[in-house]
């Protein structure tokens, strides 16, 4: 198959697929953020009854947006960066910041992290851990795995935006078009 991509830039493009589906699946999940908070206030303050399994599943939902999403907003560039210097760089010296920035800042924290709530995790689900409160979920064990799912899902994302970057210094993939404005 002569058209067929190198085998690498065919992962980073899977990786860049999967983490596309998880980011935009995590992102619904904020039409029940809003309609699931309002239940909650409307049953608290309109009929003074608690509902706390729905007030922790907003809760969980709430921790899904934020790291579920997290490596489809770094694959959009959404997250934070000091944009006065870097808007206005080449394509190729904005794919080299980034690059070291993966590899020096993003994987090592993302590893740093991965190592020290490995056992967060694991402890809670070799307990079982449920809610502390009456009426709560029982399965809290499944939120704290929240964390390792955006630590892998970065990692994975960091990956495949580390092999594009490879592709596009070695002059195999053109740059994106940059518009200074």
């Amino acid at each position: 198959m002569p058209d067929s991509p190198p085998a690498l830039l065919a992962l980073a493009r899977l990786l860049h697929g999967l983490n596309d589906r998880l980011g935009r699946g995590c992102a619904w999940l904020t039409l029940f953020l809003v309609l699931g908070t309002a239940v909650v206030v409307v049953l608290r303050y309109g009929f003074g009854i608690g509902a706390i399994a729905v007030q922790e599943a907003v809760m969980y939902a709430h921790a899904l947006v934020f790291m579920g999403a997290a490596a489809w907003t770094l694959q959009r560039g959404g997250h934070v960066r000091v944009d006065i210097f870097y808007q206005k760089m080449s394509p190729r010296r904005q794919a080299l910041v980034d690059l070291f920035g993966h590899l020096f800042l993003l994987l090592p924290v993302c590893l740093f992290l991965a190592w020290n709530s490995w056992d967060y995790v694991t402890a809670s689900w070799a307990t079982g851990e449920v809610s502390n409160e009456a009426g709560g979920l029982p399965f809290v064990y499944l939120q704290k795995s929240i964390i390792l799912l955006m630590l892998a899902s970065l990692i994975l994302q960091a990956l495949a935006d580390i092999i594009v970057f490879g592709y596009r210094l070695a002059g195999r993939l053109p740059f994106p078009e940059v518009h200074h404005g």
